[in-house]
């Protein structure tokens, strides 16, 4: 399933917005290419859209969803799993190395870095 492009240009807004002002032109390009990749988009939505810590295989769950479009009873648990591994060493270091997101190892717990002001973070 492919995102639809509206929710990736707010996406990339909320993003590039909270980028100090004059920030030099490597955050930008880093935070435009980590945009760049489909499943990063969907986690750093996951994340942003709960607001909250959220565990890691709820993130996979979640974005395995929205990657085939059915229900997670439909995927099978394999295809779930190499998307949490994928997750896990590709994805989320790039996502926490951009500091964008948070991650608590420990407790398997990922944490969104950015605060856009968008309603569904509980910010005001």
């Amino acid at each position: 399933m492919t995102t639809q492009v509206p929710d990736t240009i707010d996406l990339t807004r909320a993003l590039l917005d909270t980028l100090p002002d004059g920030a030099p032109e490597a955050p930008t390009s880093q935070t435009l290419d980590i945009l760049s990749n489909e499943r990063r988009r969907h986690v750093l939505r996951v994340v942003r859209e709960q607001g909250e810590a959220i565990t890691l295989p709820d993130v996979a769950d979640e974005v395995a969803v929205r990657e085939h479009g059915r229900p997670l009873p439909e995927i099978s648990p394999e295809r779930v799993t190499e998307i949490y591994i994928s997750i896990y060493h590709d994805h989320l270091p790039r996502l926490v190395d951009a500091g964008l997101l948070v991650y608590d190892q420990e407790r398997d717990l990922v944490v969104p870095a950015f605060d856009d002001g968008s309603p569904d973070t509980g910010e005001p």
